[in-house]
């Protein structure tokens, strides 16, 4: 067999401000209609105010730990350059998205993910207001 490469998108609305949306559904659910059996689902969020990790998706972490966590390093409502440059104000956007990263590889066996237990895939949307958002998903392996 040989190794095959296929690209394709995923697409949702998001809050800013640290919002938290768990893909991890949306991501196995592309691999299912692509047919691949066994790789590795390349992720990348697009825009320079985004992140992607896993977490056990739990309210505590979704809606507290994880936003006070990026507060104390890059908080909302101070003064960054990049606010002087553009003037919109999310200069913390900026650095948050910096400090998490905008990619990350997971494999897959029998087309399912391979995650613990309690992992989800998460997108981070730190700008300043809602927004849609895309993630490429870029899956390489066998069919």
């Amino acid at each position: 067999m040989a190794i095959e490469l296929e690209t394709r998108h995923i697409q949702f609305n998001t809050k800013g401000m640290t919002h938290i949306v768990d893909i991890t559904d949306m991501v196995q659910a592309e691999i299912h209609r692509s047919g691949f059996i066994e790789g590795q689902a390349t992720l990348f969020a697009i825009g320079s105010t985004t992140g992607l990790s896993t977490i056990e998706f739990e309210p505590g972490l979704v809606h507290t730990d994880i936003a006070e966590m990026f507060d104390k390093l890059a908080p909302y409502g101070i003064q960054y350059a990049h606010n002087d440059t553009w003037g919109d104000n999310n200069g913390a956007s900026h650095v948050r998205s910096t400090l998490q990263g905008s990619s990350m590889v997971v494999p897959f066996i029998n087309s399912n993910l391979i995650l613990g237990t309690w992992q989800q895939i998460i997108f981070l949307d730190f700008d300043t207001r809602s927004r849609s958002r895309k993630v490429v998903v870029q899956i390489l392996g066998k069919k």
